[in-house]
């Protein structure tokens, strides 16, 4: 099995035979076309692999797709686990809307911009200032319920498997659990309901590599999102379980006997005079 890899670090411990830059994508488009598999390859790179070059990715098309905006994320989440999800609405960034949603949460609710991560696109909401300067920010109004919690669960996924988690406890500063925002680890066991909730989850949308974040509120968990390019700290912390997980996955997923096909592109034609 050969395996093409544009992020050297998420791929250490892997048999990887060609580490390419991502810059350096289009110099490299013959050698793509004769991989098995191709790892961690850049957003962008996503359409010209899969649909372009018919290449296999890790991880899946549809963790690059539903990770790469919290409104497609949060928008699958409702249509198949519903009582997962905290109460969310999202609406056009128009000021009708913005005086409807102001209305209809209760304070404090929470606010996100779609595309972002590691906590620094989430404002808590408490008065109509802070309202206003998350309206100037956003697109789009990504409103959510506030959950009374002092930490979630981080949950990590790496091919078929739930590989475990931890508690992150909230920053000293309030509000963030991310650790690179302050958040506090606890190793202490995280509940069975979250494991087997993501399990569940990734299964059904072939979610294969992951960091899902989970609050825990009377017992119930509840689906805040999740990366799918978790950190360092939950990278090291699983190791060697990640790089094993992974390659469990590409050896299972692979038909050595019915191998993708390639598309070549055209003859070109001549340039005209």
């Amino acid at each position: 099995m050969k395996l093409a890899s544009f992020d050297p670090l998420r791929t250490l411990g892997l048999p990887v035979a060609i580490h390419i830059k991502p810059d350096h994508f289009y110099r490299h488009i013959a050698a793509l076309r004769g991989v098995d598999w191709v790892l961690f390859p850049e957003y962008w790179q996503v359409n010209p692999l899969v649909f372009g070059l018919n290449a296999r990715i890790f991880p899946s098309l549809s963790a690059y797709l539903l990770g790469h905006d919290k409104i497609e994320m949060t928008r699958t989440f409702l249509s198949i686990v519903p009582e997962h999800v905290p109460q969310t609405v999202i609406v056009a960034n128009a000021p009708e809307h913005a005086a409807d949603v102001w209305d209809q949460m209760t304070l404090p609710f929470v606010a996100k911009i779609p595309r972002s991560s590691m906590g620094c696109g989430v404002f808590l909401i408490e008065t109509p200032l802070d309202w206003r300067r998350y309206l100037g920010l956003s697109p789009v109004i990504y409103a959510q319920e506030y959950l009374p919690i002092d930490r979630d669960v981080r949950i990590v996924v790496a091919g078929h498997q739930v590989l475990g988690g931890f508690w992150r406890i909230q920053s000293n500063r309030g509000f963030y659990n991310n650790i690179s925002r302050g958040g506090q680890l606890d190793l202490s066991p995280v509940p069975e309901a979250a494991l087997e909730l993501v399990g569940c989850l990734c299964r059904m949308l072939k979610i294969n590599y992951a960091g899902f974040d989970v609050a825990m509120v009377a017992g119930h968990p509840y689906l805040l999102e999740f990366n799918r390019l978790f950190g360092n700290f939950s990278l090291n912390l699983f190791a060697p379980k990640v790089p094993k997980a992974i390659m469990d996955f590409l050896s299972r997923e692979s038909d050595e006997n019915n191998p993708l096909t390639p598309i070549r592109p055209p003859t070109p034609l001549p340039r005209a005079a």
